[in-house]
């Protein structure tokens, strides 16, 4: 006879295989689902300037703000195994020495969760669409906190399209040298990396494999940095306007007015 500490290490060594074998499937599972990434990045405006770019800065050095558009659809990276994509846009400009590899700087990005990921803090809002704002009365304000922040992280888009206007970056492009005026040839690239329930970690990838195909787009057109404290522009519109929410049924794009 076994005694009880040999069953329960029996049974407990059954489950745990069961249980890998259950996970393994899972992930495996999930390159059956065909993927189509898409995207479209366009370049705003870009402006250099002289100062502290952070708080935490010792000293004054050049650093790069820029303002793009994104069309992506990301909808197909999501399946039964996703828990969420973090999303991220980088700026890409060759570096100083030739034989050094390019330098790449994180302007903005975004977690984009799946509908049975627990909320937090950290995911993605969509800007709310300004014909749906409405003026809550200030009795009722403390009493639907919870709420008003459910349904501003509902996005009028499907879950993983992102439509933004004039987007600001939530990052300064900073560079080893101190100097970023007259940079040429500098690219704005999206990517991402989907987080799993079970798994690998997946990043973007321009290769077809199969069911996954590559990010189609995702690139911007080349630009340069311009001198300290002059603007590059692409629409002029675009200084007049907020960033944020853009609509794109029946053919029109309202944006939001600014602020008076």
């Amino acid at each position: 006879m076994h005694s009880a500490l040999v069953r329960v290490q029996n049974v407990f060594g059954f489950f745990t295989t069961v249980a890998f074998t259950v996970a393994a499937v899972i992930a495996l599972s999930s390159f059956i689902h065909p993927q189509t990434p898409s995207a479209t990045i366009q370049l705003r405006n870009v402006q250099v300037v002289k100062g502290r770019p952070h708080y935490y800065s010792y000293k004054k050095e050049e650093y790069a703000h820029i303002k793009f558009d994104l069309d992506a659809d990301l909808s197909t990276l999501f399946n039964w195994n996703t828990k969420q994509v973090f999303l991220y846009i980088k700026a890409i400009y060759p570096s100083t020495k030739p034989n050094e590899p390019a330098s790449e700087a994180i302007i903005w990005d975004a977690i984009l969760a799946s509908d049975s990921a627990p909320w937090n803090e950290n995911h993605y809002i969509h800007p709310t669409p300004p014909n749906t704002k409405k003026a809550q009365p200030k009795s009722k304000a403390t009493a639907k906190t919870k709420s008003k922040t459910k349904q501003a992280a509902e996005s009028p888009y499907p879950r993983g399209q992102l439509h933004l206007f004039n987007q600001r970056p939530k990052y300064q492009i900073t560079d080893i040298s101190g100097k970023l005026q007259n940079r040429t040839d500098v690219q704005l690239e999206l990517s991402w990396n989907a987080q799993p329930w079970v798994g690998a970690l997946l990043w973007a990838n321009k290769l077809d494999m199969g069911m996954w195909k590559g990010l189609r787009g995702g690139v911007s057109d080349a630009f340069d940095f311009p001198e300290i404290g002059a603007k590059k522009k692409k629409d002029l519109e675009t200084e007049k306007g907020k960033e944020g929410y853009r609509l794109q049924a029946g053919g029109e794009q309202p944006r939001r007015a600014p602020p008076a």
